[in-house]
């Protein structure tokens, strides 16, 4: 079930709302935690009944190995470790057969030239999110010592459905305080509006800005798969649209799942902060899906042993964190190359820092230029991004190409013939022209306009919502009068933003990180 869908909006969430705050108020907290319980999983089993044969045993498992690990099963710290990495496992196991194993098969096949083949896997929704979530609660049990005692409570923790597709990945630590002390009814009304306006910011992201870059992006790529030569205007429109679908398509899944857990009365950790307003390529990764970098910081680069063995380890366990940051994403060797990537942005910017470090201690200043910094960190994931959607090797090689010129250039005529300055340009550069797709041609690059518009100059959701702290951490600074508020006009704002989301739910389409 999609948030932007009819059968979610005006079916399952009036419902499973307005059950949760009438049990509340009869019965009292454990009943509606019950019914919040049943209804995500009714939520994540209405793509496959089937996927709930995997997630429910991994719960039960999990909750279980929590139990082991931690200090109440009075286990030495030999055997307790001994549980963790059996546990670890066994979790990482399942993610390998459900979604590596027919990429393995292949890598298998490549090197040993035997043909290895192996059936068809469905891939469970969200299988990648509840295990790494999963696998953060029991090193932690191990850690700290303790575990949850309450299976409903631990079951919903994993699987609360505004989380549970695409993320946050959260901490148990930050759940399950608001499991145990959140005084749900106090205020309900206040919880509904903020979330309300959240997920209506949300879902305009989804259904107006991402779906409607989407055909500019799709259209590139798929000529560029096909073998078309691509030129260098049609190359940088389907590399910058896509770069700015998938931001709003991830920004919107975040709003949206931030305002639905808000309306139930719980916040979520923020995912998604601004990050093409990134100074760096370390800037970025502190903004963009937050939420994972956490994670494989904390459970994947300081385990291998962070910065504290020198500038040389630092930047191979940067490297390989990144390497399998990229994996994740993907079972295809365009994500590994993608990770590669930007653990390369990562040694290559940390290298600079030093450098800059040990020019001032010596005396020498160099002149800060932050437009120049976001500049330069906006192309290179721009360059990234074409490996992360590209089918194949060749597929981004031939659409970076393009975007170097390499296969030309070439604009409507249409629009050259009516400007004459145009044509006497494209004349003098030697730009060519070709038939038809004018009006395309416009409309595609004023969307991109459009979405860059409002990804380097608007204001965050975080920020416009700062007065409630929709999430665990603090927005950046916005003057006051600028910041929502429950008025008239606020709330007409929000009812507009969801009216244009959900005229514009003629074509539904899933978000672009239930793939990973």
């Amino acid at each position: 079930m999609l948030f932007n869908s009819y059968e979610f909006i005006f079916a399952f969430l009036p419902v499973t709302l307005a059950a949760y705050y009438l049990l509340v108020g009869w019965y009292g907290r454990a009943v509606a935690f019950s019914w919040l319980l049943v209804s995500s999983l009714f939520f994540y089993g209405w793509w496959n009944p089937a996927y709930l044969g995997l997630l429910v045993p991994m719960i039960l498992l999990n909750y279980l190995f929590g139990y082991l690990v931690s200090g109440q099963a009075r286990k030495s710290g030999h055997t307790r470790r001994a549980w963790l990495w059996l546990a670890v496992i066994i979790n990482l196991g399942t993610i390998a057969y459900f979604k590596y194993a027919g990429f393995l098969m292949s890598v298998a096949s490549d090197i040993s030239g035997e043909a290895f083949v192996i059936e068809a896997i469905a891939l469970p929704l969200a299988i990648s999110f509840f295990t790494f979530q999963q696998i953060a609660y029991l090193v932690d049990c191990y850690r700290t010592g303790r575990c949850e005692k309450s299976l409903r409570d631990y079951a919903l923790f994993i699987s609360f459905f505004p989380q549970l597709i695409a993320g946050p990945i959260v901490h148990h630590s930050e759940i399950m305080p608001q499991f145990a002390h959140n005084r749900i009814r106090e205020k309900t009304r206040s919880n509904l509006a903020v979330g309300f306006t959240i997920f209506a910011v949300g879902l305009f992201k989804k259904c107006v800005l991402a779906d409607n870059l989407a055909p500019f992006a799709t259209g590139v790529f798929t000529a560029a798969d096909a073998g078309q030569p691509v030129d260098i205007f049609a190359a940088w429109q389907g590399a910058l649209a896509y770069s700015f679908q998938l931001y709003f398509d991830f920004s919107g899944y975040s709003d949206m799942a931030i305002g639905l857990a808000r309306m139930f009365g719980f916040r979520l950790p923020l995912n998604f902060n601004a990050p093409y307003k990134a100074r760096s390529i370390i800037d970025f990764w502190r903004r963009w899906h937050i939420t994972l970098s956490r994670f494989l910081r904390d459970y994947l680069y300081i385990p291998l042993g962070g910065n504290r063995r020198g500038r040389l380890r630092r930047h191979f366990n940067l490297f390989v964190t990144m390497l399998l940051g990229g994996l994740w994403h993907g079972a295809a060797w365009t994500f590994v190359l993608w990770g590669a990537l930007h653990g390369f942005y990562l040694i290559v910017n940390h290298s600079w820092h030093y450098v800059v470090r040990r020019l001032s201690a010596a005396g020498i200043m160099l002149p800060a230029i932050p437009l120049a910094g976001q500049l330069l960190t906006f192309l290179a994931v721009v360059v990234g991004w074409v490996f992360f959607r590209a089918e194949s090797f060749n597929t981004a090689l031939s659409l970076l190409g393009g975007m170097g010129g390499m296969a030309g250039a070439s604009l409507p005529y249409g629009i050259v013939n009516q400007l004459p300055w145009l044509k006497a340009l494209c004349d003098s550069l030697g730009i060519a022209t070709h038939d038809g797709g004018g009006g395309q041609f416009i409309l595609a690059w004023l969307w991109i306009a459009a979405g860059g518009a409002i990804c380097f100059f608007m204001p965050t959701t975080a920020q416009f919502m700062r007065r409630y702290r929709p999430h665990f951490e603090g927005a950046d600074y916005m003057p006051a009068r600028f910041t929502w508020r429950p008025t008239k006009a606020y709330a007409g704002l929000a009812a507009l933003l969801f009216i244009l989301s959900v005229l514009s739910l003629t074509q539904v389409s899933e978000f672009l990180y239930f793939r990973f």
